[in-house]
């Protein structure tokens, strides 16, 4: 059995959206290129035959996972998480104590991750590290560049 995946409702939104492009126009998209490279002749030598039974193989691959990761969705309700600690969720500020700097984080699926915006993953190392803490926490996570310290300043929804 595959892993919970929490996601917002935006995240949840955007899931079934690239599923149902994926489905509803790539598939056919490829489906017609397979097609028309087999009607050019001998498949034994046909690039065009086997880039496209190739890409197929990937999207095909790519849907199978999307779909387990849909089919294990748990959408939250924001409202309902408990502000006392860090969360799925949460919107965090940190401070860096080796550099003496703040952060600002929401706590989200590795799906809706995305670092340019302070969307980090509960599964990256400073995101597991903070799950779980409480403002004035004072927590040491190793990073790549070493071990970093931070102390959880607020926790909001």
């Amino acid at each position: 059995m595959s892993d919970i995946v929490y996601l917002t409702k935006e995240g949840f939104d955007n899931l079934k959206k690239e599923l149902e492009n994926l489905k509803r126009v790539q598939r056919p998209a490829i489906s017609a290129q397979i097609a028309e490279a087999r009607d050019k002749g001998d498949l034994s030598e046909n690039a065009e035959y086997d880039a496209a039974k190739e890409a197929q193989g990937l999207l095909e691959a790519k849907i199978s996972k999307l779909e387990t990761m849909f089919a294990n969705a748990r959408v939250l309700d924001e409202s309902k998480l408990d502000n006392s600690k860090i969360n799925m969720l949460s919107r965090v500020k940190v401070r860096n104590l080796n550099a003496d700097r703040e952060m600002e984080y929401t706590i989200v699926s590795e799906k809706e991750a995305d670092m340019k915006i302070g969307r980090i993953s509960s599964k990256s190392a400073i995101g597991s590290g903070l799950i779980g803490k409480r403002v004035g926490d004072v927590v040491e996570i190793t990073v790549p560049a070493g071990v970093v310290k931070l102390e959880v300043i607020s926790i909001g929804a």
